[in-house]
């Protein structure tokens, strides 16, 4: 056992307090977040919470840098040339809450994922990644402010004979009706989820600030409220997938944060909204010399969109999803438009912002946030300056260096010149090869449509 705990670790006195005042939990979920933006980690017996909160929780260090199944592919040497070592799961202070949708009274902590012996932060922890572009950005006096948007489909926990995944409906109720975007009958016919999602959230302290119907039949985007920390911001982005899975699954039913789902129907996107602020708080893009400031930001994120691109549209899947309406394949912007990437909403001064339209719904809400604000840093930082705005729709079929193939985008990722002057060329190299392990294993077998077209 650890004589101290490391800073920025919740205290034993924490968990007490919290057990005390919620006598019958009888579980608790450690998690660490990896680069998928997976809640991964050990559930605990309520006994033994106290060791967990004075030395941590050990497991694989290399948890962090796994594909989306949770496997790991060897990048970087971890998790297989190293003997696949513990890391040290530190909780962090202030994110103990109660789990409301397990049968098991449970709660869960955010964790920190620490060298075991050294007990220092592990350079490839996304949260770590995140924090550190979050630093260069503060180091310069840009103060971040980020909101982020979910899109999901609620879906049936049973798969199609073919293995396909099912459009979901609350148990007892008939198939769900083909509502319109914005429809307020398909908020209606599933309020019983979303109050539930709103109740969870409410007790886990995330700040959802409302929830519409999308365009697809059981689609649904839930927002989140802008805060002043970045880090906060992509935390509880992963928190909310967690939650919203959780709920419809205790409802009978479960929810697919996937980038395209249904081929006939939208993807699924993450919308990330970003504005800068001075020292008293105030948007720096709704003052004087704003517009050239939001200008330059923009420009930065068109600078660095295609290098990231490998980030954004992080698997096979989702390089699917800009086949569709509304989601951006070029470096456009514009006002009050949604079919460009970077999209400036009609506010007044003190909400003027970003939103970056780009990322699916299944990335990473760390790395992709990173990304964002190294563009938005660089930008500003180097005064770049942004093709003239789009009035009307965007053109659809794409720029000529847009990545619209996995391989094309990682091998960007990995060798492009300017993310990897605000995220280490390692960790891009890391992350890489790891999705590239992931999409080989995904081709390994053969398609059932191969056979219409090949037999």
């Amino acid at each position: 056992m650890h004589e101290q705990s490391p800073a920025g670790t919740a205290s034993l006195s924490e968990w007490q307090a919290f057990k005390a005042a919620n006598p019958d939990v009888k579980a608790i979920d450690a998690f660490v977040i990896d680069s998928n933006g997976h809640a991964v980690g050990k559930r605990l017996e309520a006994a033994d919470a106290d060791t967990l909160f004075k030395a941590g929780v050990q497991f694989s260090a290399a948890a962090p840098v796994a594909d989306c199944r949770g496997l790991g592919h060897d990048a970087g040497g971890l998790g297989k040339s190293d003997g696949d070592p513990d890391g040290t799961a530190m909780p962090v202070p202030g994110t103990l809450v109660r789990v409301p949708w397990t049968a098991t009274p449970t709660a869960q902590v955010l964790c920190r994922l620490l060298d075991v012996a050294k007990l220092e932060e592990l350079p490839f922890d996304p949260r770590v990644i995140l924090r550190n572009v979050v630093d260069k950005c503060r180091a310069t006096g840009i103060h971040p402010v980020v909101a982020c948007e979910l899109e999901f489909y609620l879906i049936d926990p049973r798969r199609a004979d073919d293995g396909r995944i099912l459009i979901g409906t609350l148990p007892g109720r008939s198939a769900p009706r083909r509502a319109g975007n914005l429809s307020l009958d398909a908020v209606e016919d599933n309020a019983a989820f979303l109050d539930a999602v709103n109740a969870a959230a409410q007790a886990q302290g995330l700040p959802v600030c409302g929830c519409v119907a999308e365009y697809g039949v059981a689609q649904f985007e839930v927002n989140l409220r802008h805060t002043p920390d970045p880090l906060l911001a992509a935390d509880q982005a992963v928190l909310l997938r967690r939650l919203i899975k959780g709920v419809a699954r205790s409802m009978g039913m479960d929810a697919t944060f996937m980038a395209k789902p249904f081929m006939p129907q939208p993807g699924n996107g993450l919308h990330v909204h970003v504005s800068i602020v001075d020292e008293a708080g105030h948007n720096r893009f709704g003052a004087a010399g704003g517009e050239a400031l939001l200008r330059n930001g923009i420009a930065g994120m068109q600078a660095m969109l295609y290098d990231s691109f490998g980030l954004f549209a992080p698997n096979f899947n989702a390089q699917r999803r800009y086949l569709g309406l509304f989601v951006p394949t070029s470096r456009d912007w514009g006002h009050n438009n949604r079919s460009v990437a970077f999209r400036i909403p009609h506010s007044d001064g003190g909400g003027r912002r970003i939103e970056h339209r780009v990322a699916g719904a299944d990335a990473s809400p760390h790395l992709a946030v990173a990304a964002i604000l190294a563009g938005l840093l660089h930008g500003i930082t180097h005064k770049l300056e942004a093709t003239e705005p789009v009035n009307g729709r965007a053109s659809t079929g794409g720029d000529a260096e847009f990545p619209g193939d996995l391989i094309v985008a990682l091998d960007r990722l990995e060798h492009g010149r300017l993310l990897s002057q605000y995220i280490p060329a390692e960790f891009l190299k890391i992350y890489c090869d790891t999705k590239r392990g992931e999409y080989l294993e995904l081709i390994e077998d053969i398609f059932p449509r191969e056979y219409d077209f090949y037999a």
